[in-house]
């Protein structure tokens, strides 16, 4: 084999490896993209994990701090469980208004807040990933933020991210404008070329 074959066939090598790179840093275009509306910032929904301050006005023994526990339940007092999963703190309050109206407290006034919302996973090319607690409002770019920022490698115009209230689990490409909620999955993709 003289000279010529030998580089022209060693270009073709270089050019097919070239191409395997090109396509696998490709992947995560295979990714639909989220649907419109998907995921954006609306009345939080409670669930497993969240930390709550409950006020019930005049009646100090009925107030304090409770915790959703892993079935979606806060335990009260008096009433017993109350299933917070998947509903906001105005849903909540009024359950816990209706059960202590019921023969426990006369005019019952109650309020609830989140005092620590469950946590979302960013991961890929990020400074830390992890685990990091949720906040009012936050985007792809403040999770990242959050994370320490892109790597040099960070492909920064878009982010793969699962949806910790979708129950099939499915990976969506999602501009980094998007919102994240708690339990999603942020996947930082990464740039070959």
């Amino acid at each position: 084999m003289n000279r010529r074959h030998m580089f022209r066939a060693l270009g073709q090598g270089i050019g097919l490896a070239a191409l395997a790179v090109a396509m696998v840093g490709c992947a995560g275009n295979d990714a639909p993209m989220e649907t419109a509306g998907a995921g954006q910032i609306g009345e939080y929904h409670l669930g497993p994990g969240d930390a709550l301050r409950v006020i019930v006005f005049g009646e100090e023994q009925l107030s304090g701090e409770f915790r959703v526990d892993g079935t979606g339940k806060v335990a009260m007092p008096l009433i017993g469980e109350v299933s917070a999963k998947d509903r906001s703190t105005r849903d909540l309050e009024k359950e816990i208004t209706t059960r202590l109206s019921a023969g426990y407290v006369k005019d019952p006034k109650v309020s609830v807040e989140v005092l620590n919302h469950r946590p979302f996973f960013i991961l890929g090319e990020v400074r830390n990933p992890g685990q990091y607690q949720y906040v009012n409002g936050m985007t792809a770019l403040s999770a990242v933020a959050m994370a320490g920022g892109y790597t040099y490698r960070a492909k920064e115009d878009y982010v793969l991210i699962t949806r910790g209230a979708d129950p099939k689990k499915e990976i969506r490409k999602a501009p980094i404008t998007t919102s994240v909620m708690p339990d999603d999955v942020v996947r930082v993709p990464e740039r070959y070329f």
